[in-house]
């Protein structure tokens, strides 16, 4: 079903309410419980940034759900789907919430009669990276940057004990919301914190996941180490970037100033195999490369729920091959490392 025109109210300031006691309960009996009071320090201190002008219309629209009392999470062919028996009213009521959390990016997801067709074709970055890891069952499990958090729920579907993402955006925080609204599964926790506010040497979790993450890092070999930080001797690193195609061994880059593909703080791409030197620097094993893939107009894209540009109006229109500032097109890879015992 397609979202209503959108109508964006004026802004004003409001602060996210967190729930301190929530948290430390939800984490009570699992692996992450010892790191829970210091968990909620960490969102707490982002103070500002805990501020939205747009936060109190995410709010009304996740507290405006409808309740359903069959409600549950399903796995659909790649889409994380929320069935339940939803009448004619409580579709509409479906509709209006979830538009009001527009843009949706990474997906896709269902709820009730609602498809909602994301901008990223998430299922088939999921596929490429599965095949490659380590069983997550009943493992502990950070995904950084999760986005709305459409791969937590891939994880815990995949058999983990606890998830954890964290992502510093309101609006995603809110989207996963929507989602736990009826899923009601403690063991898949979201918190609105950068990787940097993470307690430092948490050491806990058997697979770290960054997507997406690194090329929004000035100096990258701080991101590696922090990961490494956060997983517990034998655990997994998988890392997915963009990178610059080269002939297999060129250890180089391309520094970045301005603009890559319309999107601001990117600052080097390299090459697979100055980025496996680097993950190998910051004191990973068995470094590998499982996924080197040109990211198609088919995978990232305008749609009705997120109705911005995309990719497509980033590359160049004359040639496809290259963004409109005339960069490579964008190409991400998958490397996986292991934290040494």
């Amino acid at each position: 079903m397609r979202p209503p025109a959108l109508t964006q109210p004026t802004p004003h300031m409001s602060e996210l309410q967190f729930n301190r006691d929530r948290l430390i309960a939800d984490l009570n009996g699992t692996a992450l419980s010892q790191w829970a009071d210091k968990l909620a320090d960490a969102v707490l201190g982002q103070e500002h940034a805990l501020k939205h002008g747009h936060l109190p219309g995410w709010d009304n629209a996740v507290s405006s759900l409808p309740a359903c009392d069959d409600a549950r999470l399903e796995m659909d062919q790649g889409v994380v789907a929320i069935r339940g028996s939803f009448n004619k009213e409580q579709t509409a009521q479906l509709q209006s919430a979830l538009t009001g959390l527009v843009p949706w990016r990474k997906g896709p997801f269902s709820i009730g009669p609602c498809e909602l067709d994301t901008e990223w074709r998430s299922d088939w970055k999921w596929d490429r990276i599965a095949p490659h890891l380590k069983s997550l069952n009943n493992k502990t499990v950070l995904d950084v940057g999760c986005g709305s958090g459409y791969h937590l729920w891939r994880m815990r579907h995949a058999g983990a004990a606890q998830v954890l993402g964290i992502d510093p955006s309101l609006l995603y925080l809110k989207q996963f919301e929507a989602l736990q609204t009826y899923a009601q599964d403690p063991a898949v926790q979201f918190l609105p914190l950068p990787m940097e506010a993470l307690p430092g040497s948490m050491r806990i979790f058997d697979t770290v996941f960054s997507m997406g993450v690194l090329y929004h890092r000035r100096e990258p070999h701080p991101h590696l180490t922090e990961l490494g930080d956060a997983l517990k001797a034998g655990g997994e690193l998988v890392l997915e970037t963009l990178v610059i195609p080269t002939e297999q061994g060129q250890d180089t880059g391309l520094p970045i100033s301005g603009r890559y593909a319309n999107m601001r703080n990117i600052y080097e791409l390299p090459s697979v195999t100055r980025l496996e030197r680097w993950i190998r620097e910051a004191g990973f094993e068995a470094v590998r490369t499982v996924s080197v893939d040109t990211t198609r107009t088919t995978e990232q894209r305008s749609t009705h729920w997120m109705p911005s540009y995309s990719l497509l109006q980033a590359l160049d229109p004359q040639n496809e091959t290259l963004t409109i500032e005339g960069h490579p097109r964008p190409c991400r890879a998958v490397v996986l490392g292991t934290k040494p015992d």
